[in-house]
Formats: C-alpha cells, structure tokens, sequence
C-alpha cells in the first residue's frame, strides 16, 4: 500500500508546475497598494508595498499566506517585484517591507561618486535590530487590518502561514527573525508567526561559529546564493555564504547556489561593479525552487514537496547550479 502511495504521489508531482498561473492571473496587470505601517512605541513610519492575488471566477476575497521581504541595503518597497508578481499570481499576499535608516533614502540625494561611502555606515548593528522590530511591527499591524472592516486588506490574510524572505541585508535580517541564535549561543529575536523562511544570499556572523548560530534552526529554510555572490558592502565573502548549510540541522533545509550569479541576480537590476551579463534562467529557477518551497511548507502541498525533493529543480536549473537538501 505504501509504494501505491508513492507512485501516487510522484505521479501527481510530475503534473506540479511552480512556474505556471493559475487562469485568473494570466495576462492580467499585478494588483498592489502601498500602504504605511506607524510605530507609535518607536515613533516609526514602516512604507509597505502588498502584492495581492487576483479574485477567481467565483469573486469574494480569500484569506491566503503572507510572504515578507525585507529588502538589501540600500533598497525600498519597490525593489523585486518580479517576486510580488509570481507569488501573488501563486495565490500569495507579498508584502515588501522598506526599512527606514538602511533604505534607498541613505543614497538617493548623494552625488553618485560618493554614494558606497553613504551607505556603508547604514550596515549596521543598530539598523539591523531596527530591521528586526520592524518585521514584529508590521506582523502585528497586518493583524489588525486584517480584522479592520472596510480594510483593503481585510480578510485577506492568513496570519497562521507565514513565510519570511529577504536578500543580503535583508536575508541577515530574515535568518534574525527566523531562528539564528545571537553570537552568545543565546536565542535571538525569532517570531513564532513565521513559519518559513527563504534567504538570498545569506551569510554568516561576524562573531560565533556558524554551528552555535544556526544549529538550533527548527523551521524549514531555503539558502539562494551564487558563484559570484560577493558584496560591495557588508564583508560577506563566499565562504560566509556557503557556511550556512552545513551548520544547519537536518529536516526541511535546502540551498541553492547559482552557476556565474553576482550579487544582484536576486534583484531586478544590476548593481554597480558587476562584471557579468544577467543570466535570464536565474529568475526561473528563483521563482520555481522559492514557490514550491512556500507551497510545500506554507500549504503542505505534497505535490510540491515531492516535485522539490525529487526531480523537479532538475528541470529548471542549468549546468554548473548546484541544489542540495537535508
């Protein structure tokens, strides 16, 4: 009987496609709003992008999982939508959170000769814990609107399947959120909302060992990086990067590294000093291995957990990339 259910069930993941959407997002423009979550406590204004999916055939709004992103130095809200527009057609609500003090406001109005010494004091210690209340702050927030009648965002929102995602900056900033110890072995600021987590271009901490900082991890996360993925700012050498797998424990944890992929592959555009042309697959292999990852572990899809952890990211991904999970 359980090689049935098996068969079944690798049967089913050969038909899951992560890439493909669904009838009423085909062709059809993003729906997005942008929104501002205030923090009376901090005396703190938090500017929000949401992504939402479209309505069905059927009409009448429907709660679906939330996804964050926190954005890299030096970043807003409106960075990486091709994200916000895949996974909202996927049926999820994207909220991009800008993150005052290491925003695109650190660089906007410098000359551009001195803009990387304008933000080089914006990668923080002290913006970082800003980072971190600002995702505990615009959960509880989303809480409240969710309940608020008249709302946009009312009743749309499951807050019981909540994924966490973010690039460089950002992906420090997720890894704090979402179970990295601090460097005194101690527990870190993690939320109990977050139920998964999705880091591109992680790295490991300055202090501690990578082991102290990410052995105690217990929720599902996917690693991104690539080759080439070295920052202009912030010291996070490939070896930082590649540290991080390993010290995870096993059971729900995946890294994928990108063949040739600089620092900005994970982003819309380029970023001063690439050396490389953009490579196109890397956003198709982005979008599928991150929304099967948030469809298995948001939505316990078993169609795309075995499309995950079988054969399927062989499909998208190209000679050189390498995928491995534990």
């Amino acid at each position: 009987m359980l090689v049935l259910l098996l068969s079944a069930l690798l049967a089913r993941a050969a038909t899951y496609d992560p890439l493909a959407v669904p009838a009423q997002s085909a062709g059809r423009e993003p729906v997005w709003r942008d929104l501002g979550v205030v923090d009376e406590r901090r005396q703190r204004e938090i500017p929000l992008r949401v992504f939402l999916p479209h309505e069905g055939e059927a009409g009448g709004a429907k709660a679906a999982p939330v996804l964050l992103f926190s954005h890299g130095l030096g970043g807003s809200r409106e960075g990486n939508a091709y994200l916000g527009r895949h996974w909202a057609a996927r049926g999820y609500v994207v909220v991009f959170v800008q993150h005052p003090g290491s925003d695109s406001a650190v660089w906007r109005d410098v000359p551009p000769a001195q803009r990387m010494r304008a933000m080089r004091p914006a990668a923080s210690t002290e913006n970082l814990l800003l980072r971190v209340e600002d995702v505990a702050a615009v959960l509880d927030q989303l809480e409240r609107w969710a309940a608020e009648e008249g709302h946009v965002l009312a009743g749309r929102l499951d807050l019981r399947k909540v994924g966490m995602s973010g690039h460089s900056f950002g992906a420090v900033t997720a890894q704090a959120v979402s179970g990295q110890r601090t460097a005194r072995g101690g527990r870190g600021p993690a939320d109990p909302r977050i139920a998964a987590a999705l880091m591109m271009s992680p790295s490991s901490p300055r202090l501690g060992s990578p082991a102290q900082a990410f052995g105690g991890v217990s929720i599902p996360w996917m690693l991104m990086t690539g080759t080439r993925d070295v920052a202009a700012i912030g010291g996070a050498d490939m070896d930082s990067r590649l540290a991080v797998f390993p010290a995870l424990p096993p059971g729900s944890k995946y890294e994928l590294v990108l063949a040739d992929a600089e620092h900005s592959a994970f982003t819309d555009v380029s970023l001063p000093g690439d050396r490389a042309a953009r490579n196109p697959n890397h956003h198709r292999v982005i979008l599928a291995l991150g929304t099967a990852f948030w469809d298995a572990h948001l939505r316990g899809d078993a169609e795309a957990r075995a499309w995950l952890e079988g054969e399927g990211p062989a499909a998208v991904l190209e000679r050189g990339d390498s995928w491995r999970r534990k």
